[in-house]
Formats: structure tokens, C-alpha cells, sequence
């Protein structure tokens, strides 16, 4: 799984990025700081099952605390993009192609209105952030629809005269995005033109769209919630976009939080509403932005930035965590107790399962075991959030 961060300049795509990630990255207040694409990883919260059985875990990736595990994620922070990335301004060609095999996108926008559309500072207040919303789909139906303009006179004509079936060429053609030929089925039932070379460029560009909106769905991260007009204004961007998943967050004040968890100044968990000053001897000015802080906290539950990577991969691409465990026992080779916690799509299989472990588990897969229940599953058996499945094989 790969989620893209993206947004134009000077929204605070980077400190995001380094707030989930604590990777050293450019952090500049001006346009393109990002040029070449910046590759992490982040965790996501799952209620770790260790509890329910009596046992500790010990992670072999990620980390767990207070029962909540986090799970690895791949991410991805591509250079700003701004009107016109389609035809390549601002770099934005190179920039739109770095995102290709993302899963889903983060779209990090600037709440406070300080940035124009271009990326330049301006006057905090005075830029309406729903113009960037808007902006960033454009771009990547265009972009989409550039893909599929490059061959479409031909496969149309090939379409028609030896009554091949359309979607396999589009899926073809739009295949380095993620697009499926069932996708594409699915999306030519609500078209009904009956020849391929009569299409316009208005349904070639509704097509791009559709696909577009399945390969590649958007999270919008309302970053600078920590400055006073964010909240109206993202009380506005919700009621103008009530189909879009909008989530307010400062990735400013995430960063600050991480840096000083990882000093040992504080104790936080990522996605917790408070933290605990470990250190009493703090600089006085220290201290007031930790009081800044707890009252930032308080009032908004979190700083909303692991609530975005959280709602990205349950909620939007609906995936589910499943723990390998052993009737037995759930210790590993080398010791290590429930080290594993898998990520899979929603509706995958015990035998999708299987495989995802190791392709000779999948090959020789016999049964499945629910470990809670002891039950044997099939390997048919359609995996729920948190199952804890132990697989037999011959």
C-alpha cells in the first residue's frame, strides 16, 4: 500500500510528512522546496489483540503502546503542484507521474488561507482554500484524460472495426495508474454512446474522472488548524464539499509533539488528546508552547494528523488488520511474541491471507483457524478487522 501526499506549495505537505514519518526533509517557506519525491513510512492505529489474551506483544515492525498498535505504511510526498500541472507547469508533468502507483492521495490544503494558488504567502484570510479542492481534481482528471488521449483514436477505430471489446484497451492504456479492466467495466455501464470514435473530449474527460475518482480517492487534510480562521473556514470547505472527507489538522503542532516524544521531553502517542511533560526543568518558552498545546489539544481532540493516515487506509480504502497467531501459542522462531500484524483489502480471503504471508503458505494451504474461537475456516472464509487466524497447511 502506497498513500501520495500532495497539495501546492507552502501548505505544509513536507512538515506533514515528517510529522508522520520523522525523516530529516526540506522544510522551506517557498515554492518547490520539494523537487525530487520524499519516501517514508508511517504507522497506522490498530487495538492490538494482545490484551484479550493475556499476552505482551513485541512488534517486528512498527511498535505498540498502551494496547494500540502501529502498523507500517508506505508513503510517498511528492513536490508541490499548481494550476496547470497537466501541461507541465511548475515541473508538474514529473511531479503527477510520481504518483502513479499510489493507492490514495492526502491532499494537504491550507486552512488558513495564507497561500495563493500558487504557493506564494499572502495575507492570512484573504485565499479561499476551497479554490485548491477544486484546483487539485482538475489536475488529475486532465492528467488522467492526457494518458488516455494518447492512443484513444486508434484502439477506438480497432474497437469498432474488429468488435474488440473497448475496456480491455482502456485498461490498458491506463494501466500504470491502477486501473483495472473491471474498473472499467463498471464505469462504461453509465456511458451509452454507441461508437467509440464518436466520443468528445467531454466524455473522454467524464470517463477520466470516474476512473480517477476509484484508482485514486482523496483524504483532505485541512492543515494550520492551530491559527484562529482555520476552523471557520473549514466549516465552510464541509458544508461546500459534503461529499469530500475533510479532516482539520496542524501538522505543526504533530511535529513538535513527535520531535519532543522522541527526546524524551514528553510521553505521546501519536493520535492521543494529551501528553505528559517528562522533564520539570524546561525553558520557559518551552513550556508556554506545551501549554499552547494542551489548550490546542483540549479544544480540538488531537492535532488531526494521525486521524488523516487512520481514515486514509480504513475508512477510504477500507483495508483490515489481521494478527497471524497460533492455537498454541503466538510466539515466533526467534522469540518474538504476536510479532505480525498484516494490512489487507476489505473481502479478502483466509487463502488471500495464506499468500500474503508467504506464497508456499498459500500453495499448500489446508485450513484456516479463527484462534479466538478455535473454529476451522475455509479458505473462502471472508476475513473481518482484527481477526487473529492461524493457517495449516500440508
Amino acid at each position: 500500500m502506497l498513500i501520495g501526499i500532495v497539495g501546492k506549495p507552502n501548505t505544509g505537505k513536507s512538515t506533514f510528512f515528517k510529522a508522520l514519518t520523522l525523516m530529516n526533509v526540506l522544510i522551506e517557506n517557498y515554492p518547490f522546496a520539494t523537487i525530487k519525491p520524499n519516501k517514508g513510512v508511517g504507522y497506522v492505529r490498530v487495538e492490538c489483540v494482545e490484551k484479550e489474551f493475556n499476552i505482551k506483544c513485541t512488534p517486528a515492525k512498527g511498535y505498540c503502546v498502551n494496547n494500540t498498535r502501529y502498523v507500517p505504511v508506505k508513503l510517498l510526498d511528492v513536490a508541490g503542484l499548481v494550476p496547470g500541472a497537466h501541461e507541465g507547469k511548475g515541473m508538474g508533468n514529473q511531479f503527477l507521474d510520481d504518483l502513479r502507483m499510489a493507492d490514495a492521495l492526502v491532499h494537504i490544503i491550507d486552512a488558513s488561507g495564507s497561500t495563493n494558488e500558487k504557493g506564494e504567502i499572502v495575507k492570512e484570510g484573504s485565499y479561499n482554500p476551497a479554490n485548491d479542492i477544486k484546483f487539485l481534481e482538475e489536475e488529475l482528471d486532465y492528467w488522467y484524460l492526457g494518458i488516455l488521449n494518447k492512443n484513444w483514436n486508434k484502439f477506438a477505430r480497432k474497437a469498432e472495426q474488429t468488435h474488440t471489446e473497448l475496456y480491455r484497451s482502456i485498461a490498458e492504456q491506463l494501466s500504470g495508474l491502477r486501473v483495472t479492466e473491471d474498473m472499467v467495466k463498471d464505469v462504461l455501464k453509465g456511458f451509452s454512446i454507441a461508437k467509440p470514435t464518436e466520443w468528445t473530449n467531454n466524455d473522454l474527460l467524464k470517463l477520466s474522472r470516474e476512473l480517477r475518482i476509484i484508482t485514486k480517492p482523496i483524504i483532505i487534510a485541512a492543515n494550520k488548524m492551530d491559527r484562529a480562521v482555520s476552523r471557520e473556514n473549514v466549516k465552510k470547505l464541509k458544508d461546500e464539499f459534503p461529499d469530500k472527507v475533510i479532516i482539520p489538522c496542524s501538522a505543526e503542532v504533530e511535529l513538535a509533539l513527535r520531535e519532543a516524544n522522541n527526546k524524551s521531553i514528553i510521553a505521546y502517542a501519536p493520535g492521543n488528546n494529551n501528553f505528559t511533560i517528562l522533564k520539570q526543568d524546561l525553558p520557559e518558552n518551552q513550556l508556554k508552547g506545551l501549554e499552547f498545546i494542551k489548550k490546542f489539544l483540549s479544544e480540538t481532540g488531537s492535532t488531526g494528523v494521525q486521524d488523516v493516515l487512520d481514515t486514509a487506509v480504513f475508512k477510504v480504502l477500507k483495508f483490515i488488520a489481521i494478527f497471524p497467531g497460533g492455537v498454541k501459542g503466538f510466539k515466533d522462531s526467534k522469540g518474538r511474541t504476536l510479532p505480525d500484524c498484516f494490512l489487507l483489502p476489505g473481502g479478502s480471503t483466509a487463502l488471500d491471507f495464506a499468500y500474503t504471508i508467504h506464497s508456499d503458505i498459500g500453495d499448500k494451504f489446508v485450513k484456516a483457524i479463527d484462534v479466538r474461537t478455535r473454529k476451522a475456516l475455509g479458505k473462502d472464509y471472508k476475513l473481518k478487522h482484527r481477526d487473529v487466524i492461524e493457517i495449516m497447511t500440508r
